[in-house]
């Protein structure tokens, strides 16, 4: 175990470091000038060069890099070029309220998910099986955004029952929590109905409905134990995914999170607070990867083996 934890951590370690250097490069290949941005539309030329040496962007790219680097080895992020702030500090402002908010879209995939597979295969090849599989694929379909507006439109504009902007209280959660939550709600039914559907053909399943076993046990005591460990999977890859994924949703609902910071931030050409929360995003998403395949060892020694 310990063998495969080493490994595990040091391609997250890889993977940590690869986004890191894309994320600084690209950046830097975007067009336009960040000094200019940052100067202002009134500035001189000689403010614009003021500002380019004040945060030493007239460096050549590879001093530019190892600094990056080097800094970021001793967990430092750097300074914001629009507030002057440690990026670190500006993260940690919004952070914590894109994790709560894909806590709640994850529990509402988990919650719709979950049940809706298992219910179409128990019911293998009927028209209910068709029905919730065929809402399964319209909600993998269905961009966010076109699904955030309409649900905007019906709940808040024409019904007027919940609010579409900020984060006071847990009403405000329900439509950006529903806008992540179906996608990914469809993609944990459509794993788990597969999952099920080769569990419940098993033999020892078979057994147990042969012995007289109620089918509620049949299918949630023995069917769901051993069909859970792709289900787990595909929760721990889609919670990271919600993490790194909610640039557009928290826009759209003006949420303060990390990716409403890192539109933002990117439209005014703040390299360091982009670089920043995109370190922290790719970060919780490959420590959650992580976790999950661990998990995953833990269930099925055959993987750790391997």
């Amino acid at each position: 175990m310990l063998r495969y934890l080493m490994k595990k951590l040091l391609l997250t370690a890889g993977v940590i470091l690869g986004v890191a250097t894309c994320s600084f490069f690209l950046l830097r290949a975007l067009p336009g000038d960040p000094a200019q941005a940052l100067a202002g539309p009134q500035a001189t030329l000689s403010d614009i060069e003021n500002v380019r040496k004040a945060f030493r962007l007239d460096e050549p790219i590879s001093r530019q890099f190892a600094t990056y680097i080097g800094n970021l080895l001793r967990g430092d992020l750097g300074y914001s070029f629009r507030t002057r702030r440690p990026v670190m500090t500006e993260i940690l402002a919004r952070w914590p309220n894109t994790l709560r908010l894909s806590l709640f879209s994850m529990l509402v995939a988990i919650l719709i998910g979950v049940p809706s597979g298992i219910f179409a295969a128990g019911r293998h090849g009927t028209s209910l099986d068709a029905l919730s599989m065929t809402g399964a694929f319209l909600g993998v379909s269905i961009p966010s955004v076109w699904l955030g507006m309409l649900l905007i439109l019906l709940f808040s504009v024409k019904l007027k029952w919940l609010p579409f902007y900020g984060m006071d209280s847990l009403a405000n959660y329900v439509l950006p929590g529903l806008t992540l939550g179906l996608g990914v709600a469809a993609n944990i039914a459509r794993l788990t109905r597969v999952s099920m559907l080769e569990v419940l053909g098993s033999d020892y399943v078979k057994t147990a409905r042969g012995k007289g076993a109620s089918e509620t046990r049949t299918v949630y005591i023995h069917a769901l134990r051993n069909a859970a460990i792709p289900i787990v999977t595909i929760i721990g890859l889609q919670l990271g995914a919600l993490l790194g994924g909610q640039v557009v949703t928290e826009t759209l609902f003006s949420w303060p999170g990390l990716g409403r910071m890192i539109v933002d931030s990117l439209s005014s050409r703040d390299y360091m607070m982009v670089q920043g929360g995109i370190l922290v995003l790719a970060v919780t998403f490959a420590l959650i990867n992580l976790l999950t395949d661990l998990l995953y060892a833990l269930l099925d020694p055959r993987v750790r083996i391997g």
